[in-house]
């Protein structure tokens, strides 16, 4: 994995606080998670860990909770580790989050993996994720700008993923309330201009 830094929905680094490892897979991108943790290191561990599994690897054709073999896997993964999270891509069917919503409410984290900096994928998932009910934790991470930082915060996201190439200047100020608003409130309602 890169060199990446978590922080928290107020701007804190809490990389040293965070212990969870995305479990390698052929598809994992770079910054899901700051380490990572193969099935055969996983089930040989003393000591359970906080494990992200990649969303796609446990569905089937249609897009519905996978059963058989992959649902036996996960439920090991689920015995081997003492929390379970996801990742998935802001290019996965948005759709689809609506058919897996009691599996969803059930995972720990959720991490959304931005891709390319293209569209506002991720601020749908995240609205339909808070939605349909989820109280975890949504974490973004991928090629999303730091001028985004603050709407994704309105929307609901609780923790970011950023290289050490964000971070060459300060980060404080993407963390900053915004007095407009991407979350469905009446932005007009609001003053154009703050009195100071």
């Amino acid at each position: 994995m890169g060199n990446h830094h978590i922080f928290n929905n107020t701007g804190v680094d809490i990389s040293g606080q965070d212990r969870w490892q995305a479990l390698t897979t052929a598809d994992l991108p770079d910054g899901i998670a700051l380490a990572h943790v193969t099935l055969f290191e996983l089930l040989h561990k003393q000591e359970k860990i906080d494990v992200l599994v990649p969303l796609t690897d446990l569905l089937d054709s249609k897009g519905a909770l996978a059963g058989g073999l992959l649902h036996e896997v996960y439920e090991l993964l689920a015995d081997h580790s003492s929390r379970l999270g996801i990742w998935l891509t802001s290019n996965t069917d948005a759709d689809a989050l609506a058919g897996l919503s009691e599996f969803l409410l059930q995972q720990a984290l959720i991490v959304i993996h931005v891709p390319l900096f293209a569209d506002g994928r991720d601020f749908s998932f995240v609205q339909t994720l808070r939605q349909l009910g989820y109280q975890g934790e949504i974490r973004i991470a991928g090629a999303f700008g730091r001028d985004q930082i603050a709407y994704l915060l309105r929307v609901g996201v609780d923790s970011f993923v950023l290289s050490a190439h964000n971070l060459k200047s300060d980060i404080s100020q993407a963390f900053t309330a915004l007095a407009s608003s991407y979350d469905g409130q009446n932005a007009a309602a609001l003053p154009m201009f703050a009195n100071g």
